[in-house]
């Protein structure tokens, strides 16, 4: 979409989505017709998700100025928001029989050519050997046939990279295949022809695979919904429902919109966005998110969100986002790439001039092998190594409710050597219980938990969620609490009818000077037993305090015992909650080293020191006090980021729902990507490599070369898709 500064009106911003963009060739092609475009400040174009980001002076340059020149390039532009006009390309189905046509011709050729030679083994392997010329009109009549069906779609694109400046693939293919015709061998310049536009179809149909992943996202929510209102019920487009509609998800059926349930009660797959494996039970007051699916309960559901802004559209944009950053290996490939096609094209000149002007050697055998030299130049399924990668291993976590922001942090998770957890709402359930409530100095137990639940009325944070809940269910009103003012990592403090409230932990009691020694006593008794205490005090003195109790997450252990597996040692927690309650959850789940009673900047300093002793440090929170610690970490993951819009935005890892599992998966998805990358780089500098060496020394043929080149393509592409259904 276009958005303009709200600084200066003359700059903007926009979006394109580009229709033939499927190498790096056309990204070329683009950087050299854009360079001296008046008004354009800057762009970046996003080869695997086929989009061109552009910043330009609206004064000077307009959006259908810049579509007009990506038409120059031979490929097509539209804003992203906009719907696009019928293709100028050739339809699938006419690219596929011209392929077919000159496929069937070729072979036509090969028969006669054997036929006309009386059938020998000699004829019949004629069209690969380069000293072996067709023979006969019939013959070259097939291999004319082929040539004419095979070529106009290279040549028209051939034709436009000239324009621009540039030899793409299409060109140096054009070029392998004149100069076939012009020394005799026909049924190379056919074969050529023929393996290079089905090789490219094959390219485009594996790559639009890769591409489709994140498309399936948005297939995942219904276009239309039943609207509830006085009315009655109708059908309606969900691009028209605004929040605030009410809409009933019958039985089975996916949930259109974000929204929190106001009727009924059933059981909902949330797979689709937060990767979860069971489902989840909902009731009045819970929320749902659109994509997800209803169980065997009717629902009533309150809009919250317009389609474009629900948490699996925000997925599906952060994705295509994420898709669209260069990973460091890419950036290096890329300038790799700029020496190699150059290089490897000055090579192919001095083979066929050097020896025959130099040696007297024959112009017709040194032609021919710079010919092959030219089709193994273009770097094409180099380049695309390591973006398709990417892509299908973004996606794929996407799929499992995992969200990397982007290639750079997949190469980073894949190199962590040491992790962190913060404890509360990440190793622990996230829901702490008050079990005990104690008096001092006389006080009522409903005077303190109504003094406590209503300084903490408006916090998020789970030890708040759980005096709150405690007095709900103890019927326990508390009074409007004013000037409420939250202190990190030790509590929050406000005025209550005319009273000075503090509630926090021992650290801020120390700190005002107001324990006393039976509040020790009592605050070691609770923490031997693994509790946290929550003190509360008015006006200067302590009247009582309450002991919450959080139980460990379920898969917590198998969790950690994976990473171990992974390599990553030590496991640390790093908690504000006092010794004792760490040493009881490190103890159920096995945890290797526990660093207590931290302040979020002593979380900060605690990540720095991990990182000098063990390299690579990940750091995993839930988002709610933990932003210092993550953004230090190399790499944060926040766990439950469905919900938190945050969380979403400032991670570099969001796990959608409270899966500690999703973390093993997440360090074997990164790693199983870096090494898919290599192999993928590896296929093409040894193919290219070979060839090269090959070509020079007369070994290997056009179609050889054709072969080696797109097919190389091919590989690694198909390759890359097997991150798609990474475990």
């Amino acid at each position: 979409m276009t958005t303009t500064c709200t600084v200066c009106e003359l700059h903007a911003e926009s979006t394109f989505k580009i229709e033939g963009m499927d190498c790096r060739e056309e990204v070329a092609m683009l950087e050299r017709r854009f360079k001296n475009l008046t008004g354009l400040e800057d762009f970046s174009a996003d080869l695997m998700g086929r989009r061109l980001h552009v910043k330009y002076d609206a004064a000077k340059l307009s959006a259908s100025a810049i579509a007009g020149a990506v038409a120059d390039t031979g490929m097509r532009a539209w804003l992203e928001h906009e719907e696009p006009v019928a293709s100028s390309e050739p339809q699938t189905g006419r690219r596929q029989a011209l392929v077919w046509t000159s496929g069937i011709a070729l072979v036509a050729g090969i028969v006669t050519q054997a036929v006309s030679a009386g059938g020998s083994a000699e004829a019949v392997l004629g069209w690969c050997l380069p000293d072996v010329p067709a023979v006969g009109m019939g013959t070259i009549a097939c291999f004319v046939v082929s040539l004419a069906a095979g070529i106009p779609l290279t040549a028209g694109k051939a034709w436009r990279a000239l324009k621009a400046g540039s030899l793409d693939i299409n060109v140096l293919m054009l070029i392998a295949a004149t100069g076939a015709v012009m020394l005799g061998q026909w049924s190379e310049a056919a074969a050529v022809v023929f393996l290079f536009a089905l090789a490219q179809m094959l390219e485009a149909r594996t790559l639009d695979r890769a591409r489709s992943a994140i498309r399936a996202l948005m297939d995942l929510t219904p276009a239309h919904a039943l609207v509830r209102d006085a009315a009655g019920e109708r059908r309606v487009d969900v691009d028209e429902i605004v929040p605030g509609a009410v809409i009933v998800v019958r039985p089975g059926e996916k949930i259109p919109l974000d929204g929190d349930v106001v009727a009924g009660q059933s059981e909902v797959n949330q797979a689709p966005v937060t990767g979860e494996s069971l489902p989840v039970d909902k009731a009045p007051g819970d929320g749902v998110f659109a994509g997800t699916i209803n169980g065997r309960g009717a629902l009533d559901v309150r809009v919250t969100r317009l389609r474009r802004d629900t948490t699996l559209a925000r997925i599906i944009h952060m994705v295509e986002r994420a898709q669209a950053e260069r990973a460091p290996s890419q950036t290096l490939v890329e300038r790799f790439a700029r020496v190699y096609t150059p290089a490897v094209i000055v090579l192919a000149v001095a083979i066929a001039l050097v020896p025959p002007l130099a040696l007297h050697l024959s112009w017709h055998d040194w032609i021919y092998r710079a010919l092959v030299l030219l089709v193994v130049s273009c770097p094409c399924a180099l380049v695309i190594s390591t973006p398709v990668s990417i892509v299908a291993a973004l996606a794929g976590a996407a799929r499992k409710g995992v969200l990397i922001k982007g290639g750079r942090h997949i190469e980073r998770t894949s190199k962590v050597r040491c992790i962190a957890f913060d404890k509360t709402g990440t190793l622990t359930r996230g829901a702490p219980e008050v079990v005990d409530v104690v008096a001092f100095n006389g006080a009522g137990l409903a005077s303190i938990v109504g003094l406590a639940a209503a300084v903490e009325h408006r916090s998020k944070h789970p030890v708040a969620h759980a005096i709150l809940q405690h007095a709900a269910q103890a019927h326990i009103a508390s009074l409007p609490a004013t000037g409420v003012v939250a202190i990190p990592g030790r509590g929050a403090e406000g005025t209550v009818d005319g009273a000075q409230v503090l509630v926090g932990n021992h650290r801020l009691f120390e700190e005002r000077s107001l324990c006393s020694p039976a509040i020790h006593d009592r605050l070691a008794g609770l923490d031997a037993a693994g509790r946290t205490a929550v003190l509360v005090a008015r006006d200067r003195t302590v009247i009582g305090l309450m002991a919450i109790s959080d139980r460990p997450r379920e898969a917590g252990r198998d969790a950690l015992e994976l990473l171990r597996r992974q390599g990553l040692t030590p496991v640390v927690m790093l908690t504000g909650d006092s010794g004792g309650s760490a040493r009881t959850i490190a103890a159920e789940l096995g945890i290797d080293e526990i660093r207590a009673e931290l302040l979020p900047q002593d979380k900060v300093t605690a990540i720095e020191d991990l990182k000098r002793q063990y390299g690579m440090v990940a750091m995993v929170g839930d988002g709610v006090n933990d932003a210092p610690a993550l953004a230090s970490a190399d790499v944060g993951i926040v766990m439950g980021a469905a919900g938190s819009d945050a969380a979403l935005e400032t991670a570099d890892v969001a796990l959608m729902a409270d899966e500690l599992l999703k973390i093993p998966y997440t360090i074997r998805l990164s790693r199983a990507t870096v090494r898919n990358i290599k192999v993928n780089l590896a296929i093409s500098l040894a193919l290219k490599a070979g060839f090269v060496v090959a070509a020079v020394a007369g070994i290997a043929t056009l179609w050889m070369a054709v072969l080696a080149d797109t097919g190389a393509s091919v590989m690694v592409i198909a390759n890359a898709l097997r991150l798609l259904r990474a475990d």
